[in-house]
């Protein structure tokens, strides 16, 4: 049987000082839910993500920068952003903050979900 338990997402983060470290919180057939802290990470120059999964992703603390293929401004994200990324949306990490924590939640679904009016 199922357990519920508690869990603070900006309790005990990984220091993220040698690398963006992923977490999976929750998975299931069609979404999986992660956790992930950058510090200054980016991808690399001339890499793009081209997921073959949609990605619902919001930043809870810290700071980032977004790059979408095809589009001249990057997407600025703060504390309470979100950005929806259909599959195949290439896209890529441009910056994040240095300074501080950038703690990210991430949900894939295996195919992109209807539009909330």
């Amino acid at each position: 049987m199922f357990k519920p338990s508690v869990q603070n997402l900006l309790s005990a983060l990984p220091s993220a000082a040698g690398g963006e470290v992923s977490e999976t919180l929750a998975a299931g057939l069609a979404a999986r839910v992660e956790r992930i802290v950058s510090r200054g990470q980016a991808s690399p120059v001339g890499v793009w993500y081209d997921q073959h999964e949609a990605e619902w992703v919001m930043v809870l603390t810290g700071r980032a920068r977004l790059s979408i293929e095809g589009e001249a401004d990057e997407v600025v994200m703060e504390r309470g952003d979100a950005v929806f990324l259909p599959a195949h949306c290439r896209h890529r990490v441009a910056w994040t903050d240095p300074d501080q924590p950038t703690v990210w939640i991430a949900v894939f679904m295996k195919s992109d979900p209807s539009p909330i009016a």
